[in-house]
């Protein structure tokens, strides 16, 4: 199951069953099932409480996951994102909110899978994957 949450109040999610649609696709594609995976909406402020609490980083980001599967072929896992970063994000690389969002949104769900982003190649993997599943994303919202 895929749940959507928003911790701030005046953030509304479009398109929540188109999207739920792709991040299953997304799954489905790299050969897993879909657990119980839930994207928390969130502030910069808590993201950033978060990062230092429990990674030890006192710095910005736009998106923590934290995976929770227990099953090696179901993906369970919470993505916490900061809006405010996935807005800044999208007028510094030139691209709308909602595109912005879903990269950020399936760059977590890649790291539930079990990609990783710390070596530059393994970066460069994430990123081709990110760009194939938004083309995918587009197949979805005709």
């Amino acid at each position: 199951m895929i749940s959507f949450h928003s911790l701030i109040p005046d953030f509304q999610l479009k398109k929540k069953r188109e999207i739920k649609s792709w991040i299953k696709r997304v799954i489905e594609i790299e050969n897993q099932k879909v657990g119980q995976v839930d994207i928390i909406f969130c502030s910069d402020e808590y993201l950033l409480e978060m990062n230092t609490k429990y990674l030890n980083h006192n710095y910005l980001t736009d998106i923590i996951t934290f995976g929770l599967s227990e099953d090696t072929k179901k993906i369970s896992g919470d993505l916490f994102i900061s809006i405010e970063r996935v807005e800044e994000n999208s007028q510094t690389y030139n691209t709308t909110f909602d595109e912005e969002l879903r990269r950020v949104i399936v760059h977590g769900v890649l790291h539930l899978i079990g990609y990783d982003d710390k070596q530059k190649s393994d970066k460069q993997v994430m990123t081709g994957k990110e760009d194939i599943y938004l083309s995918e994303f587009k197949k979805i919202d005709k």
